[in-house]
């Protein structure tokens, strides 16, 4: 992979490296089961069968009718201020308005990102998430291809979102991609990603590795709408190292995949620093939704807050698995978590797992938890409204997850609408 790229020989080192913590670390015990997963079956990387393009025209028919189907040419023109898609390993389409470029701002696939930009690539790359901090991190280190590098210098304010779309249309694909986002001093930026794959029978991996450093004063948000199909296992690392009075936001709606591990996290370690998490997870029958957030308060006056929904049906299984840890010298540091769930069905299950690590008396921290079935008399009175009981049940579960709907632009909240329509009609996957 290394050589077909070109890469320079230090890339090569930390991908060899890669390779020997893979092969020396093992599975998790905890979590979901993950022996369906065939590592000698699977494609490490695809041969792009379109070099990147710049313009819709240029892409095959195919392609062109699965991204308009997405309604992304169209999102393109009126709300984002880029787009980018990558088809296996390999970007395919990339675009940035005229107007950011011109201020500094660099949206480019991690390919493009380490040629461009070999300093700052080199100086982030595994600086949040080491070699080996767990066996899928370190391969992705060894098999990495594609993801988006973004870059916004100092007191730039991205106003409009900057979009990723990932697909897998091969059987057996493993996809690695590796995102690095640097928000330079009192800049803002909002960044989206999307994730689907083809319908196939054999079991396909998602092992992405994102790591985003928010310095003094700056803002990142970090939108992921998940619809995987339910052959894929989604086992994604993602950290924030988040600089003085800086903030990070991580939104994450997960509907597909059959399994998915999940647990962003932010490094809060400049005083006045805040991170969040707002999770929606939908487990259906055959799945298994495993996540969460970990805040670490690493300087005085840190906030986070965790707020987690999830929804089994079908028998599906949910869980929620979050960590707060807030270090000795962390005083006046501030934390709450929500974890709700709702359970449709006597098959379903949810389970909550957090972990709560307070090492100073001057701190506060809250944690609420519920778990719930959809009511009855809820149902009949909308029912007696004139709804049907699939209706009445998916109005419900849209109050449910109103809190994290309302954090999503406009567009997103209606797409994720329609998924979780589709879902609670068993009609996704």
């Amino acid at each position: 992979i290394s050589l077909k790229k070109n890469e320079p020989k230090w890339m090569l080192e930390k991908r060899l490296a890669g390779l020997v913590e893979f092969e020396k670390l093992q599975l998790s015990k905890w979590g979901a089961n993950l022996s369906g997963i065939k590592w000698r079956d699977l494609v490490y990387y695809v041969e792009p069968r379109v070099r990147d393009k710049v313009s819709w025209e240029d892409l095959p028919d195919d392609l062109k009718k699965t991204f308009d189907a997405l309604g992304v040419p169209e999102a393109e023109k009126k709300w984002l201020a880029g787009v980018e898609m990558q088809v296996d390993s390999e970007k395919m389409y990339s675009s940035l308005k005229k107007h950011w470029e011109k201020l500094g701002v660099v949206f480019l696939s991690m390919d493009e990102g380490l040629k461009q930009y070999p300093e700052i690539v080199r100086e982030y790359f595994g600086s949040i998430i080491p070699v080996g901090s767990n066996k899928l991190s370190a391969l992705n280190v060894a098999v990495w291809s594609g993801g988006s590098f973004v870059y916004v210098p100092k007191g730039v304010e991205v106003k409009l979102p900057l979009q990723a779309y990932f697909y897998m249309e091969t059987e057996r694909m493993g996809q690695f991609e590796r995102t690095l986002i640097v928000v330079e001093e009192g800049a803002q930026v909002h960044y989206i990603e999307g994730c689907s794959a083809v319908v196939f029978g054999s079991p396909s991996l998602h092992a992405g590795v994102v790591e985003v450093v928010v310095k003094k004063n700056a803002k990142c948000r970090y939108t992921t709408v998940q619809n995987w199909y339910k052959n894929v296992y989604n086992l994604v690392t993602k950290r924030a190292d988040v600089g003085e009075r800086a903030r990070m936001e991580w939104v994450d709606a997960n509907i597909g995949s059959r399994v998915t591990m999940k647990y962003p996290a932010c490094l809060l370690k400049g005083e006045g620093a805040s991170g969040s998490m707002l999770s929606i997870a939908v487990a259906g029958g055959g799945q298994q939704l495993d996540t969460g957030a970990k805040m670490y308060h690493l300087a005085p006056n840190t906030t986070s807050e965790i707020i987690s929904k999830s929804i089994s049906k079908d028998g599906g299984r949910s869980s929620y698995r979050g960590l707060v840890s807030i270090a000795p010298n962390a005083k006046g540091s501030k934390s709450r978590v929500v974890c709700d769930a709702l359970i449709l069905d006597s098959e379903s299950r949810s389970d909550t797992y957090p972990m709560n690590r307070v090492m100073t008396q001057d701190a506060q921290l809250e944690h609420e938890a519920y778990a719930s079935k959809i009511s009855e008399e809820k149902t009949q009175y909308l029912m007696s409204r004139g709804m049907t009981e699939g209706e009445a049940h998916t109005m419900i579960v849209r109050g449910f997850l109103g809190e994290v709907m309302d954090e999503l632009p406009m567009e997103y909240a209606v797409e994720l609408n329609r998924l979780v329509k589709m879902e609670m009609e068993g009609s996704v996957g």
